[in-house]
């Protein structure tokens, strides 16, 4: 595993309050303990160079700045075969997503090159028969849930839990 600055870079979108705290709970309740050392997010990179945390928070903050705070919804639960997450929809968040992905073109591995399907996993890793039933119970339980991202969140990943690094506001 690359030591710290070295490792991996996250970027996930912030949630306002009463939102994140729904899906920690949701998490908690779902993920197997053991298994859950991040809270809940929605990644928007998964690996960004580790060496390039100023260029990459200047670029967060630029976003921030310059554009609109993404409004969406949590739409509905998607299953992943061996969990659930909950799908989000939202036009503003995609093309977020998409001007972030041109300004780190060059460093894009593979998966964040691939399409960008937005979503907060609740369940993953589970048995296959507990992993169907814990979608049933999210498909019963879960309504639409309207949001206004707060932030773009950058988070150091160091072997199981991540470390934040910084939270760039949008502006208001």
């Amino acid at each position: 595993m690359p030591e710290p600055p070295f490792a991996p870079l996250i970027v996930t979108l912030g949630f306002p309050a009463a939102v994140a705290a729904r899906l920690e709970a949701l998490r908690r309740a779902h993920y197997p303990p053991a298994l859950n050392r991040v809270p809940a997010h929605l990644t928007l990179f998964h690996h960004l160079p580790g060496t390039e945390v100023a260029a990459v928070t200047a670029t967060l903050r630029e976003a921030a700045r310059h554009l609109a705070a993404p409004e969406g919804w949590l739409a509905g639960v998607r299953f992943l075969g061996r969990g659930s997450a909950w799908v989000v929809e939202s036009d503003g968040l995609l093309a977020l997503r998409d001007w972030l992905a041109g300004r780190f073109a060059d460093w894009l591995i593979p998966q964040d090159q691939a399409g960008f399907r937005p979503h907060v996993t609740l369940a993953n890793k589970l048995p296959a028969a507990e992993a169907k039933r814990c979608h049933a119970v999210l498909q019963a339980e879960l309504r639409p849930l309207p949001f206004r991202a707060e932030s773009l969140l950058l988070w150091r990943f160091d072997g199981g839990p991540w470390t934040r690094l910084a939270a760039v506001a949008f502006r208001r």
